[in-house]
């Protein structure tokens, strides 16, 4: 018999009633039932009930155990009596009387329970991220990560697509965040950086003339955490494509995507591959105030700027004359609610930063609030009629200048729906979002600037650089966007030197800074480059989606927490005077910070 185990815990079921067995895991929960002890043994795999006579050596070797300490069990499996049996647990037809019991490893007092899903200070969490991987939801949140990497793999290489590794050491490039940036030991003054994306190696790839590739990429960035955003480090599904049309990588990757979610939606309905919606971004902004839209909320933005042009209602019409916008929101079905509802909403605007949300309110077709009355009758009911609304609709109202208007529209919209309970959470709607902008103003720089990715193909090309306003020239660049969330930003990329020399031209770069920082992917471009495209759709997510999980901590292995700080291991750390002299380098503490012990800050020699 083997030494630890010839079962695992969520194995037995009664085919194997009378076989001698052998468990090992972790005591997950102890149960004392007048001196018989019961024993809910865990290991990856699931659970199996282990049973100690009153009085034998097995309870006296495990009544004094804490719990999550490592045992092995042998015993011969037996039938659970009809009114003992547990439905709910695979292995909860049998359980196993145990013969002999050998402690592994005792546990000492745990510092948060393992057995049940109690809520815990994060620090906590993520300080004994190995105790809080044993609980049961997270646990499957990685096994399900696992699984969902292993299935996007296959469906990549079935696809036509091949698997190749980028290097992690590069060098600094300006990629939209800041670089963690590794010091050269044999080049002293001279740091490599980790790379926020394989985004130039993916283009030489295809330059080299390798037709098809993907990796389950690692990327770096220097930047704050969010719900859905980890500090330090990440996971992309990273491909890219040649001889390609932006609809060719759409037909690409739409059947990996929806087959992995149809895979593991555990009955969720998901958007069709071949069906995916394509929405321009300016359509996008205007009826979901937002370039990442959630399609499972059916409420849409309008723009009524021109119903209150000259209107009774002062305040709008004013604003509209001053070249500003007035955007509608929908409430559905709010006849029922409250003036409170309304009035609830407006200060939620103004908590959010902005002047408030305006309001009517309808029931039964009777109009209510100030702006119904200031606009009047006639020109409200035109107005409810324009925008389809039944006689129990109310409406908001987000007014200012056309970004902030349509942000606040965005956020409105999601809390209606949220409010009013209109999202379907059994579903995944997904969407491409295209026709982005090629440049942006800058108003704090007070220039023309990219403002997606400065490798993109404008559309039109050279002659759209040379001919029309830069802020008019869009670019062959797309969002894949599921249920509000951005999986990632991708396009049909710029493969033309001139081209790329016009357009970094246009937003302030001359050429020899071009030359300066991107000077491999363009001196590759000049030795024959295939049009080529692709994306990076984020795996952490996908699994966070697909868990359930509305912060991405929960679906990533070991995390760091909101600071970039690895509590479990420490990092970061201070590191020791020998190294800073090998790697050249002097530590410099920011104003106001306590000094060093002098040994650690060791000027370059």
């Amino acid at each position: 018999m083997h030494a630890y185990r010839t079962h695992n815990c969520g194995e037995l079921r009664a085919s194997n009633v009378g076989e001698t067995v052998r468990l090992s895991g972790w005591i997950h929960r102890k149960r004392d039932h007048g001196g018989v002890l019961f024993v809910d043994l865990r290991d990856n795999y699931g659970l199996t009930q282990i049973v100690c006579k009153a009085g034998s050596e097995p309870l006296r070797a495990l009544e004094h155990l804490r719990a999550e300490s490592v045992v092995t069990v042998t015993g011969t499996v037996v039938s659970r009596g009809p009114e003992a049996r547990n439905p709910n647990l695979p292995t909860g037809e049998i359980e196993v009387p145990a013969d002999t019991i050998t402690v592994q490893s005792p546990a000492e007092e745990l510092p948060l329970p393992v057995a049940g899903e109690a809520d815990y200070p994060e620090d906590i969490r993520l300080r004994y991220r190995f105790l809080d991987l044993r609980r049961e939801r997270l646990h499957a949140n990685i096994l399900l990560r696992s699984q969902v990497i292993a299935s996007i793999r296959n469906r990549m290489v079935e696809a036509g697509f091949t698997e190749f590794q980028t290097p992690i050491l590069t060098a600094s490039s300006p990629e939209g965040a800041r670089d963690y940036l590794v010091p050269s030991r044999v080049h002293p003054g001279k740091f490599y950086a980790l790379p926020q994306a394989p985004q130039m190696f993916k283009q030489l790839i295809m330059v080299a003339g390798f037709d098809r590739y993907f990796q389950i990429a690692p990327c770096f960035r220097d930047e704050d955490a969010r719900a859905d955003r980890s500090p330090g480090e990440f996971y992309q599904l990273d491909f890219e494509m040649s001889y390609v049309t932006q609809e060719d990588v759409f037909q690409a990757i739409e059947p990996v995507l929806a087959g992995v979610f149809e895979e593991f939606a555990a009955g969720r309905s998901v958007t069709p591959a071949g069906s995916f919606p394509r929405i321009p971004y300016k359509e996008a902004m205007l009826k979901y105030g937002s370039d990442k839209p959630d399609l499972r909320n059916p409420i849409q933005v309008s723009d009524v700027s021109e119903h209150f042009r000259g209107s009774g209602f002062g305040l709008f019409a004013r604003m509209v004359e001053a070249g500003n916008v007035v955007r509608a929101i929908p409430a559905p079905n709010t006849a029922g609610h409250s003036r409170k509802f309304f009035d609830d909403m407006n200060e939620w605007a103004r908590s959010e930063g902005h002047a408030g949300l305006g309001y009517i309110t309808q029931k039964g077709g009777e109009l209510g609030g100030p702006i119904a009355k200031n606009h009047g009758e006639e020109a409200t009911r035109k107005l409810v009629a324009e925008l389809g609304l039944g006689p129990d609709d109310g409406i908001f109202f987000a007014a200012g200048k056309e970004a902030q208007a349509a942000k606040l529209a965005g956020l409105a919209r999601t809390r209606v729906a949220e409010q009013l309970g209109l999202i379907d959470e059994n579903r995944f709607e997904f969407c491409w979002i295209v026709d982005f902008p090629m440049f942006e103003y800058d108003e704090e720089a007070k220039k023309v600037d990219f403002s997606h990715n400065p490798f993109s193909m404008p559309q039109g090309e050279l002659e759209a650089l040379e001919t029309k306003d830069p802020l008019d020239i869009l670019a062959y660049q797309y969002d894949i966007v599921c249920n509000g969330v951005e999986l990632s930003s991708g396009a049909i990329r710029n493969h033309l030197p001139e081209i790329m020399y016009k357009a970094f031209e246009i937003a302030g770069y001359p050429a020899s800074e071009v030359e300066n920082k991107f000077g491999g992917m363009l001196n590759a471009f000049k030795y024959g480059a295939p049009p080529h495209g692709g994306s990076a759709p984020g795996i952490d997510r996908i699994v966070m989606l697909l868990a359930g999980e509305p912060n991405i901590r929960e679906v990533v292995l070991f995390p760091m927490n909101q600071r970039a700080e690895d509590l479990m291991m420490g990092a970061p750390s201070q590191v020791t005077a020998k190294q800073l002299r090998e790697l050249h380098i002097r530590v410099v503490e920011p104003a106001g910070t306590a000094k060093r012990d002098p040994a650690e800050v060791i000027a370059p020699e």
